[in-house]
């Protein structure tokens, strides 16, 4: 179970005395607990990067820590899940799946014939790709791996499948 505590701006980075209690509920309970202000998550949409990072900075919290992005996190860890993500010239796509899920498993969530057909992965994690800017400059330092039928899906692998039906 997830508890999500609704707080002010104020009290977002640090909690507060009715913060403390529901943790205290939440630990008791073995469940975990997630602060988020739905009064900055509305006033994060409307904000370009660089004012939405001072903006944080100012309330003591980072992006990745705080609100809508920490709920669903625990989420998908309470469920087990993980995304990896398909990128082609037009169109980039994360996919969710179970932890531990093979390769053609997770090639089955794209499609059936994906799963039926599968030959092999082509994959590269999304820092690596990030870091290098490129597929094609990923390829070229050696970071692109050839996964076979066992390979277990990591969480931000961008998976390229071969198949054939």
């Amino acid at each position: 179970m997830i508890y999500a505590a609704n707080v002010a701006d104020s009290d977002l980075a640090e909690g507060n005395e009715l913060v403390e209690k529901l943790k205290g509920l939440a630990e008791s309970e073995g469940a975990n607990m997630v602060l988020v202000s739905a009064q900055v998550e509305a006033e994060l949409v409307e904000l370009e990067d660089d004012d939405r990072n001072d903006f944080l900075e100012a309330l003591g919290v980072t992006l990745e820590d705080c609100g809508l992005r920490a709920l669903v996190r625990e989420a998908y860890d309470i469920l087990q899940l993980q995304t990896y993500y398909t990128s082609g010239p037009t169109e980039t796509r994360a996919w969710t799946i179970k932890k531990g899920w093979s390769a053609p498993k997770a090639a089955g969530v794209i499609h059936g014939d994906f799963e039926r057909g599968f030959i092999r992965a082509e994959t590269i994690s999304y820092d690596d790709l990030v870091e290098s800017g490129s597929e094609a400059e990923a390829k070229s330092k050696g970071l692109t791996r050839s996964e076979g039928k066992d390979y277990i899906v990591q969480e931000g692998d961008v998976i390229l499948f071969r198949f054939n039906v």
